[in-house]
């Protein structure tokens, strides 16, 4: 890769602010100040305050919602952004989104349903995004086929392995636990990150869970549960109500212990429910969704939230030094 004369930068709107400046310091490059105005009537004005042009930047928005800034909202706001970097003469546009919101409609289940994950691919492709960085979308290859702009797909499972293992021991007999059918294939990547580090065997097991007209069904547990640890992934936790019916599944099947392992939380009250369900130990999730958990549940002795500004700035700087990005899918750098 040839040198760029013209420094690198981080941008980071308002509201994932904290975690741009996290990513930036990671990645050892400067963060991009922005003005940023409100107008009466929902209106704005968004603006680089330094000079854009033949920079290569990273934006970073998460797109989970909260009530002063609703998904859509954010998800406008970073195409507002894009389109001004582009037209004042910025190099590259690389979007970092640490949480994609609409991301799990990705596929026709019924006549004239829309692939809403296609549709906000198209738009950051209008808008102007010339690569894109995704992490724990909720299906990889529907995110893959979305997008005609290069993509980069990381994950924090090798992050929670390293967890799990430091806070339950190497040699513990776990089981990793998809908690429906579909989760299956990350599920099984985990437990082979988890037995490459272990001293005893890591199982593998799923829950039955069938939706029918908005009503979850099902809870059949598949797999060896009996005197096993269980640890329940998902790639977020939205109302809480999949992962407490695992838990328990997993509970009634002889699990001595339950974990539950989030990637996303969009939204406090799915953490709320994983706290109050007594059948469930730990709950260890990320900040992807770049805003801080209300303090009476940040302070909860059995949550615990893993930083991604680590992993996204690593990213960065192997994509800024011209380095591979994919060993960061197999093993969390110390």
């Amino acid at each position: 890769m040839h040198p760029n004369p013209i420094p690198p930068a981080v941008v980071g709107l308002s509201e994932s602010h904290e975690l741009a400046s996290a990513v930036a310091r990671e990645a050892g490059v400067a963060l991009l100040p922005i003005e940023e105005r409100a107008f009466d009537g929902g209106e704005f004005k968004l603006r680089p305050l330094e000079s854009a042009r033949g920079r290569r930047l990273f934006v970073v928005q998460s797109l989970a919602a909260t009530e002063q800034a609703p998904a859509p909202q954010r998800l406008v706001r970073l195409l507002f952004l894009l389109q001004c970097l582009r037209d004042a003469g910025a190099d590259a546009r690389v979007v970092l989104l640490p949480y994609f919101a609409f991301a799990r409609k990705d596929r026709r289940t019924q006549i004239r349903d829309p692939v809403t994950s296609r549709y906000v691919a198209e738009l950051l492709e209008a808008a102007g995004a010339s690569s894109l960085i995704g992490l724990d979308v909720h299906n990889p290859a529907a995110f893959d086929n979305a997008f005609r702009i290069p993509t980069v797909h990381l994950t924090a499972l090798p992050m929670l392995a390293e967890h799990f293992l430091r806070r339950l021991g190497g040699g513990a007999a776990l089981t990793v636990v998809s908690p429906d059918v579909g989760g299956i294939k990350r599920a099984q990547i985990f437990r082979e990150l988890l037995a490459a580090r272990s001293d005893e065997e890591v199982g593998l097991a799923f829950v039955e869970k069938r939706r029918a007209k908005g009503i979850v069904s099902g809870g059949t547990l598949a797999g060896e549960m009996s005197g096993r640890a269980a640890i329940v992934l998902d790639d977020l936790c939205a109302t809480g109500g999949t992962l407490i019916r695992a838990a328990a599944a997993c509970r009634d099947g002889g699990a001595t212990a339950v974990h539950a392992a989030v990637t996303h939380t969009p939204l406090p009250t799915g953490v709320t429910a994983l706290l109050a369900a007594e059948s469930i130990a730990s709950i260890t999730v990320t900040d992807s969704v770049g805003f801080t958990l209300p303090a009476a549940l940040a302070g909860a002795d059995r949550l615990i939230t893993l930083h991604t500004a680590p992993l996204l700035g690593e990213a960065v700087r192997r994509m800024l030094a011209g380095q591979p990005v994919a060993p960061l899918l197999e093993r969390w750098p110390a």
